[in-house]
């Protein structure tokens, strides 16, 4: 039998059921500091309210008050699946049943623990101290190589034997709802001349998800495949803004730069592993197959079925247009290889750093995961439903919408929103 919540009405078309509980860091009109905060349905749970009311009491060596009041969730993510998993048993114990000791003191109604989800301003959820960006779906890479290779050299041949990443800006991640402006920097339209500056000219989404490191490992220490799924705290939705005749100009020998670290937009709310663990998949095959340590041969499905939404909010429009239609399930290299392969030579992961996936791209036109391929490099126009608008490209005050959820039996586990609209750039 499906778990219900009977603490808060929640809709089975929710995000947030009972069995998803995200986590995130929020302010309230009643509250002075930033706090972590869980969601349910359409409210947020006070979890430092809830740990001084002693509903983590049971988990032993967990300063539960002094966690949750922190206005990040990086010493959460510190203490590792033992804890985390603890903590979810208490929360839906108390959310789900009417004889927890604790419903007696709290009733849906009481403002220290329950505040609609309109009401409540969502910050950052970590101080990300690293943040490596992956390049790890297939079909992105074979669509981007073909442009600019041609389809004989669409991948580079170390592609297939280890998953690609570089290293990103962390400053400039931001919370969804956070407007970026347009990136100035170099380009070269006419590759006879010389380079010129100015505002980029083909400014883009690329649909990612990205995952926050829990324990993490000690400098020299590498990780197996299974220390590495175990290090994994939990999954956000991002838009990995790319100016990409900014980036075309500048990305040989040393990888992205400016056309990158503008700005990095999350979603809010930290989907746990935990919540995920009923929507695993197999991933695609692998071939050749890889070397050992990131042969992955657990029997553990290492892909999670996703799906993952685009729309776009034209500045001529009021109204929402698809672009994307993806799933996660499309990525070649997991999660788990990914930061197995990031800490393989010693490399320290530590809690709170950030790893992107790289743009998730599908089979079908529909899925591709940003406008440079669904305007083949800007060659086509894409159109927006039967409004008669077309983009090749992102203009200025342009609105972009990320969703994503896995869909269970009556019950649904979401992402929320990841929004961020483009406005113009800045005189340099």
């Amino acid at each position: 039998m499906t778990m219900q919540c009977n603490f808060v009405s929640v809709s089975p078309e929710s995000d947030f059921s009972i069995q998803n509980l995200p986590f995130g860091v929020c302010t309230t009109s009643g509250s002075e500091a930033p706090h972590v905060t869980v969601a349910i349905g359409d409210y947020a749970l006070n979890m430092a309210t809830l740990a001084k009311l002693d509903l983590f009491q049971s988990i032993k060596g967990f300063d539960a008050e002094s966690v949750f009041s922190k206005p990040y969730l990086n010493d959460y993510m510190s203490l590792g699946r033992s804890v985390w998993q603890a903590v979810r048993h208490e929360l839906q114990d108390f959310l789900s049943n009417t004889h927890n000791a604790l419903r007696s003191q709290i009733s849906a109604s009481d403002a220290s623990v329950v505040t609609p989800l309109r009401e409540v301003q969502m910050h950052l959820p970590a101080r990300i101290g690293d943040y490596t960006d992956f390049y790890a779906s297939r079909e992105h890479a074979t669509n981007v190589g073909i442009m600019f290779r041609g389809k004989d050299n669409a991948l580079m041949p170390n592609w297939t034997h280890l998953p690609v990443g570089y290293h990103g800006r962390a400053s400039s991640i931001v919370v969804s709802g956070t407007p970026l402006h347009r990136p100035n920097g170099q380009k070269r339209l006419d590759q006879t001349k010389p380079p010129v500056f100015g505002p980029s000219a083909r400014l883009d989404y690329e649909l990612e998800m990205a995952y926050f490191v829990g324990p993490g490992n000690n400098l020299g220490t590498p990780l197996t495949l299974q220390q590495a799924e175990e290090s994994i705290f939990g999954a956000v939705l991002m838009n990995d803004w790319s100016a990409r005749d900014i980036q075309a100009w500048e990305y040989v020998p040393l990888g992205p730069f400016l056309g990158k670290s503008f700005g990095t937009t999350i979603s809010p709310w930290v989907v746990t592993m935990d919540a995920l663990e009923l929507f695993r998949v197999p991933q695609p095959t692998q071939e050749p197959k890889p070397l050992p340590y990131l042969c992955d041969e657990s029997g553990s499905p290492a892909g999670y079925d996703i799906h993952l939404a685009v729309d776009i909010k034209p500045k001529e429009g009021s109204e929402f247009y698809p672009l994307t239609r993806s799933n996660l399930k499309y990525m070649y290299w997991s999660l788990r290889q990914q930061l197995t392969h990031h800490a393989i030579n010693g490399c320290n992961m530590r809690p709170g750093d950030l790893c992107g996936t790289g743009t998730i791209s599908g089979p079908a036109e529909e899925s591709f995961g940003s406008m440079l391929e669904l305007s083949w490099s800007g060659q086509k126009d894409i159109t927006l439903g039967d409004s008669g608008i077309t983009r090749k490209f992102i203009e200025d005050n342009d609105v972009i919408r990320f969703s994503g959820y896995c869909q269970g039996d009556g019950f649904r586990v979401g992402f929320g929103q990841c929004v961020g609209e483009i406005l113009p750039a800045k005189r340099a």
